[in-house]
C-alpha cells in the first residue's frame, strides 16, 4: 500500500465479480453509511458484482471496506489505495446497474470464469527478456493519449462496448500469438480477455490488477507517459502521484502540462483539440475529407454483395422464452415455419455470429441477428459536398436520393455509413435528418458531447431552417401558415397524413417566391416544428404537391415509391439555409446552399 506521506485524503478503487442479491436494500445501506462518514465517490452494484471509486478520511475509507466485506460474496475485496491533498469527487453516488462494466456480450460471466492472470512482476520479466508478446490496450482512445506500454497494440475505442467490433478488425494471425490484455485497474480485462478466448485467441492473459497494480509493484519500466484515472486527478505517474495533467472542460480530452501551455488552451473554454483551426488548415482538412468521401463511395459500398446482420432486440415480455416462440410473438405476420427454416439454415445468430437454435432461451435486453446473405443495395447519389469542418461539427450538402440512416433496403448506401468510412475511426453523428429524396444542408457532430448540444437546439426549435420547394400549380396566396396536425404513425411507404383529432402539432410558414409559365411555383418553406415529412405533407394538403415527390402526389394520392432511383427526375425540395449556435464557440453560424434543381421546372 502506498504511504500517505501526510496527505489527508485516501482514494480507493476496487471491483469484484460476485453473485449479489438484495441490491436495493444494499444500495440504501451503503449510501447512508458513506454519507455519515463524509465519503464521496461512486459505488456501482450489479447482480454480477461491485465496482467503486471512493475518497475520504483514511479511517472512514477503512470502515467502508470492512462493511463491504460483510456482504456475502465480497469477503475477498482488496482495494488499491492512493493519497492526495484534496477530495477528488463532488458527491456520493450508489447506483444499481445491469453490468458493473458495460460490455453487452452474452456468455461472459467473470464471476464464473476469467482468463489466466499474469502478475505485474512476471509481465515485467517477460518484457525484460524481450519475449514476443502482444500487449493489448483495452482502454478508450482518450485514456491511451496520456500513456501506454511501449509498443502496445491500440485498437481505437471510443467506448468499451465497442471492444468486440474492434477485436474483429484485428489481423487473424494475432490469434496464434501470446496476448496480454491490460486496462486501468483490471476490470475491463475481466471481460475483454474471456471474449478474446471466445473468438479464437489461443494464448490470453490479463494483467492482474491492471496498470495501477503494475505501477504499485513494478514502477514505470516499459511504460511511456502517465495513466488516466477517472476522477479529478486526471492522471497519475508510475509512482501513483497526481500529475499536472488536466482535462478540457469542453471536449473532455486529457491535456499534458505542455499542452496546457498552448495559447489555444483557455481553461473551461477550449484546448488545442477543440479550438477553432485556422482557415488554411480548415481548407486543407476539408479537401482531404472530400477526397476520402469520393474514395469510399467508388464503388458504392452497398453495390458489392455482403452479408447483412439485422438486429432483433428481445423485450421484457419475451424474457426466458425459446427463440422460436419469441420471434413468433414479436413478428406474428411471419409464419413459424419460416422462422424454423431460418434456424435450420443457421441464419439467426448471436453477438459472436454463432448460430441460435429454435429452443435457445433468450433473455430481455439480448440481441440476436438475422443474417441476410449476399445483399446488394439499390444505387444512390453519393455526391456529398463538404462545406465546413472543425473540431466540433461538420456541415455538408446531402445529395438526393440518399438515405441518411440505415433503413429498409439501405444499410451501406447511406450518408451515415459513407461518413463513418471517410472519418474512421471517428463516427460523426447527424444532429437532425432529411428525407432520402430531400437535398440540402445537414449538420453532424464529431462527438457525443457536441451532438447532444446541437440536437437540443433542433429539438427546442432554436435552429432557423429554410427550404426551397418547386410545387405543382400556382398558389393563390403569397404567404400562408399551415398548422395541420400530422399523424405520427407511418402508413404505406412511410407516408404520413393529417389527423386533426390525434395528430402532432405542426407549423410551417410558406412564402411564394415565383410563379412560372410552366404552372409551377418556387416556394420558400420555414418549418417551425420538425415532424416527419412536414413540408411535403403540408404542401400536399394545400393542393400544391412538390414536383417530383414520389409519395405525396398531385390530387391527393399516395404513390408507390419511397426512395427515387438516381436517374429519376429529382424531388424538388432542398434545405437551403441553416442558422444555429456553434456548440463550442457559442457563435451564430449561418450556412446557405443553392438547390440542384433549376428555377424552371425540370
Amino acid at each position: 500500500m502506498t504511504s500517505s506521506a501526510g496527505l489527508p485524503v485516501a482514494n480507493i478503487s476496487c471491483y469484484l465479480f460476485a453473485q449479489l442479491s438484495g441490491l436495493k436494500e444494499l444500495r440504501q445501506h451503503l449510501l447512508a453509511f458513506c454519507n455519515e462518514r463524509a465519503l464521496k465517490g461512486t459505488i456501482l452494484l450489479s447482480t454480477e458484482g461491485v465496482n467503486f471509486f471512493i475518497a475520504g478520511p483514511k479511517q472512514s475509507v477503512d470502515e467502508l471496506v470492512d462493511e463491504l466485506r460483510k456482504v456475502p460474496g465480497l469477503e475477498a475485496l482488496a482495494p488499491k489505495y492512493s493519497y492526495n491533498e484534496k477530495q477528488p469527487f463532488n458527491r456520493m453516488l450508489v447506483r444499481i446497474k445491469k453490468e458493473i462494466i458495460a460490455f453487452g456480450v452474452e456468455g461472459i460471466e467473470p464471476a464464473r470464469y476469467t482468463s489466466p492472470r499474469i502478475k505485474p512482476v512476471e509481465l515485467k520479466r517477460w518484457l525484460d527478456e524481450g519475449r514476443p508478446i502482444v500487449l493489448l490496450d483495452t482502454r478508450n482512445d482518450y485514456e491511451v493519449k496520456l500513456g501506454t506500454f511501449k509498443n502496445a497494440t491500440v485498437i481505437g475505442l471510443d467506448h468499451f462496448r465497442n471492444f468486440p467490433e474492434a477485436v474483429r478488425r484485428l489481423p487473424e494471425d494475432l490469434k496464434k500469438q501470446p496476448v496480454v490484455s491490460f486496462c486501468t485497474g483490471g476490470i475491463r480485462c475481466e471481460k475483454a480477455a474471456p471474449f478474446l478466448e471466445m473468438v479464437g485467441f489461443e494464448q490470453v492473459w490479463q494483467l492482474d490488477g491492471g496498470i495501477l497494480k503494475y505501477f504499485e509493484e513494478v514502477g514505470g519500466d516499459h511504460w511511456e507517459g502517465e495513466c488516466f484515472v477517472f476522477d479529478q486527478r486526471v492522471g497519475v505517474d508510475p509512482a501513483l502521484r497526481e500529475t499536472e495533467s488536466d482535462q478540457c472542460f469542453v471536449c473532455q480530452t486529457p491535456l499534458t502540462a505542455e499542452e496546457q501551455q498552448d495559447p489555444r488552451f483557455q481553461k473551461g473554454i477550449s484546448c488545442p483539440y477543440c479550438h477553432q483551426s485556422s482557415e488554411e488548415k480548415q481548407r486543407e482538412a476539408l479537401a482531404k475529407r472530400q477526397q476520402a468521401l469520393q474514395r469510399v463511395a467508388t464503388p458504392l459500398p452497398g453495390s458489392v454483395p455482403y452479408d447483412n446482420y439485422r438486429p432483433i432486440s428481445i423485450p421484457e415480455r419475451c424474457d426466458t422464452m425459446a427463440a422460436l416462440d419469441a420471434l413468433a410473438a414479436l413478428f406474428p405476420h411471419t409464419a413459424r415455419t419460416e422462422w424454423l427454416m431460418l434456424f435450420q439454415a443457421e441464419r439467426l445468430v448471436d453477438d459472436q455470429r454463432q448460430p441460435v437454435t429454435a429452443d435457445s432461451i433468450l433473455r430481455a435486453g439480448q440481441r440476436i441477428y438475422q443474417k441476410m446473405p449476399g445483399i446488394t443495395e439499390p444505387p444512390v447519389n453519393a455526391n456529398i459536398r463538404l462545406l465546413h469542418e472543425d473540431e466540433a461539427i461538420l456541415v455538408l450538402e446531402k445529395p438526393a436520393p440518399l438515405p441518411m440512416h440505415p433503413c429498409g433496403r439501405f444499410n451501406r448506401n447511406t450518408l451515415q455509413h459513407l461518413i463513418h468510412l471517410a472519418y474512421a475511426p471517428q463516427k460523426p453523428r447527424p444532429c437532425h435528418r432529411l428525407d432520402a429524396n430531400t437535398s440540402g444542408l445537414v449538420v453532424l457532430a464529431r462527438t457525443r458531447h457536441f451532438a447532444r448540444l446541437v440536437q437540443a437546439q433542433f429539438a427546442q426549435g432554436q435552429v432557423e431552417k429554410t427550404y426551397l420547394a418547386r410545387v405543382n400549380g400556382h398558389p393563390t396566396w403569397d404567404n400562408i401558415v399551415c398548422e395541420l396536425p400530422i399523424r405520427s404513425e407511418a402508413g404505406d411507404l412511410g407516408a404520413r397524413d393529417v389527423d386533426e383529432q390525434q395528430g402532432d402539432d405542426a407549423r410551417t410558414e410558406f412564402r411564394v417566391l415565383a410563379r412560372d409559365a410552366d404552372n409551377t411555383a418556387l416556394v420558400e418553406a420555414r418549418p417551425i416544428t420538425g415532424r416527419t415529412n412536414q413540408i411535403r405533407v403540408h404542401l400536399w394538403q394545400l393542393s400544391h404537391a412538390i414536383l417530383g415527390d414520389p409519395t405525396y402526389l398531385p390530387g391527393g394520392g399516395i404513390g408507390d415509391t419511397q426512395t427515387l432511383p438516381p436517374d429519376a427526375p429529382p424531388m424538388c425540395l432542398h434545405a437551403t439555409r441553416l442558422r444555429f449556435t456553434h456548440p463550442l464557440t457559442g457563435q451564430i453560424m449561418t450556412f446557405e446552399s443553392s438547390p440542384p434543381f433549376h428555377r424552371q421546372a425540370q
